[in-house]
């Protein structure tokens, strides 16, 4: 399939003989439907008139029997062959929207607002689900039982099927049609309305300290209400027409059976069509209308389907995000084993990079970083610090110059970075589980025993056996529960677990008193010493003498050299350590 040509096309190209099992599989179940509600009415019929022996009503009942387990059957078959279809569509736009969301909000200069982000992942792609279920497949089995019923009918009375179709060409296309019309704008604003209520609510969530401090937290919660209002009555309009719409057409339904009781009943009186048959022409017209009346609503959600599909080609829109998602798989097995050697030296070469909007972020910056050495990253905000962390992780690919592992570039390692990089950053972030199960996210196949040796490495084994319910202690989200210094250990724990050759220490310790951080500093390098370390910062706590700075400021790299080297030859550098 090839990606980036939209998210409903090539996922029915690449499944359509799937997709035509299931529709053939629907229209079974529904002509067989049918033809059990025909011969039950001719048997019901037929025995109606005391036959002389049950002999002449055997056939119809064994076909009763027979249609009764082919419509089950069916009907089973067509729904897994369905689902499983649906399921498998799903889960590869789950796994592309991930891979193309994943590096950009990673990315600064994102658009991408976290209610963006939620409203996409729960809402866009289940409405995707329901195109194929409830209006696609529906739509492929209506038309074509539509078709088969006319002719049906016509081969009885070309005269009556032309009325019938054109009775129900109006419950088919123009109810529908009325339907979207009429609905067209609720469902958007509905739509609009559920992604502001994910944005107004993901961003309290994550500022509901402000919230809280302020004072105005019942001044949010009444705000949001009132806005929840807001929508739930706008869905209340849309569910009132609905079940007028639904009234009319059921209405339709009584009137079409009105007509094929007249018509039965006219034809059986002039000899056409025998008596036994009236009631089987009554019944057929229930399970075919089944069929009918749902495609009003499925007509309707229509604006539904097309916001969610515009929102996941915003999404897209970027194609170097999908073509960097795709990176990889031809240097699989060199990723492979660059991580098992534990052997890694990263190279910048001349490396340039500037942003969409224009700011050149580095320009011209090269250095090397061979494994076990320490290198640390200084500079004020805004100086290139974060470009560099990105550029490494392959998030960025440089405009000019080379970013490379071992002669491979960063940007292949997008997808596999972590088998070779670890990070550690501002806010590692806890889930809410055991203390034992956050630090296993390092290595999900870590014994416990090695959880315990990466908690004693890290000085917090003896914390975590202190607390009531030790290792299977549960924190709360974030691990609110914990200190910065006790949540940073527990991420460095996991760094451990993982086990890789270059370590990434983006600030780790910024908002922590001086003690907690510089015993936690120390703590870090002395637990990961043998690895490649980048400690990115903009102030020189824990730098040793025969630590080698790289300093950048406005995207060039001013200074580099070791702290002792600086110290004796820079005078900008001597004003930073004073």
């Amino acid at each position: 399939m090839k990606k980036g040509k939209g998210w409903i096309y090539p996922y029915i190209q690449e499944n359509k003989k799937l997709i035509m099992i299931t529709v053939i599989l629907g229209l079974l179940t529904v002509l067989s439907a049918a033809l059990l509600m025909f011969t039950s009415g001719y048997l019901i019929s037929k025995s109606a008139t005391k036959p002389e022996t049950i002999l002449m009503v055997y056939v119809p009942i064994v076909a009763v029997r027979a249609l009764s387990i082919f419509r089950a059957v069916s009907r089973y078959v067509e729904r897994l062959m369905g689902h499983n279809v649906i399921l498998n569509i799903l889960s590869k736009m789950r796994l592309r929207l991930y891979k193309i969301i994943e590096p950009k909000v990673l990315v600064m200069e994102s658009k991408f607002r976290t209610g963006d982000v939620l409203g996409v992942l729960a809402d866009d792609i289940e409405h995707i689900q329901d195109i194929y279920l409830k209006t696609i497949f529906p739509y492929i089995v209506g038309f074509f039982l539509y078709l088969l019923s006319m002719l049906a009918l016509g081969s009885f009375s070309l005269e009556m099927a032309g009325w019938v179709g054109l009775y129900l060409f109006v419950s088919v296309v123009l109810i529908p049609l009325l339907s979207l019309v009429a609905t067209k704008r609720k469902i958007i604003l509905i739509k609009q309305g559920k992604k502001a209520l994910y944005q107004v609510l993901t961003d309290a969530v994550l500022g509901i300290s402000d919230w809280v401090f302020s004072g105005r937290q019942e001044d949010f919660i009444e705000a949001y209400e009132q806005k929840e209002r807001e929508l739930l009555l706008i869905e209340r309009k849309r569910r009132g027409f609905n079940r007028l719409r639904n009234f009319i057409s059921q209405h339709m339904v009584a009137g079409l059976v009105l007509i094929i009781i007249f018509w039965a009943a006219d034809q059986s009186e002039l000899g056409f069509l025998p008596v036994t048959f009236i009631a089987a022409f009554v019944l057929i017209v229930f399970p075919l209308t089944e069929v009918f009346l749902p495609l009003s609503d499925a007509v309707s959600q229509l604006p539904r389907y097309q916001n969610s599909l515009e929102r996941l080609k915003s999404f897209s829109n970027n194609r170097q995000s999908e073509n960097q998602a795709s990176k990889g798989s031809t240097y699989t097995e060199e990723i492979e084993r660059i991580a098992a050697a534990k052997d890694v030296k990263l190279e910048f070469e001349h490396v340039t990079f500037t942003y969409q909007s224009g700011k050149t972020a580095l320009d011209d910056v090269s250095f090397t970083l061979k494994q076990g050495e320490k290198l640390v990253l200084l500079g004020p905000s805004g100086s290139g610090k974060s470009t560099i962390l990105k550029l490494i992780q392959g998030i960025f690919v440089p405009d000019s110059g080379k970013v490379n592992f071992n002669g491979v570039s960063a940007s292949h390692f997008a997808k596999d970075r972590s088998k070779v990089i670890s990070v550690l950053n501002q806010n590692p972030h806890l889930f809410d589980t055991t203390i034992l199960n956050n630090i296993r996210l390092g290595n999900l196949n870590a014994t416990d025993e090695e959880v315990y040796w990466a908690a004693k490495q890290v000085k917090l084994y003896d914390y975590i056996q202190s607390l009531p319910q030790g290792f299977e202690t549960q924190l709360h989200e974030s691990g609110m529960r914990l200190s910065g210094g006790e949540r940073q250990r527990i991420a460095l724990a996991r760094i451990l677990l993982q086990n890789n050759p270059l370590v990434i220490l983006d600030e780790p310790t910024i908002g922590l008193d001086p003690r907690t951080e510089r015993d936690l500093l120390e703590n870090m390098f002395h637990v990961l010493r043998g690895k490649s370390i980048l400690f990115i910062t903009h102030h020189l706590a824990g730098i040793k003498q025969d630590d080698r700075i790289l300093f950048v400021d406005n995207g060039n790299l001013i200074m580099n050299g070791t702290h002792r080297q600086l110290l004796s030859e820079n005078e900008r550098y001597v004003k930073l350590n004073a």
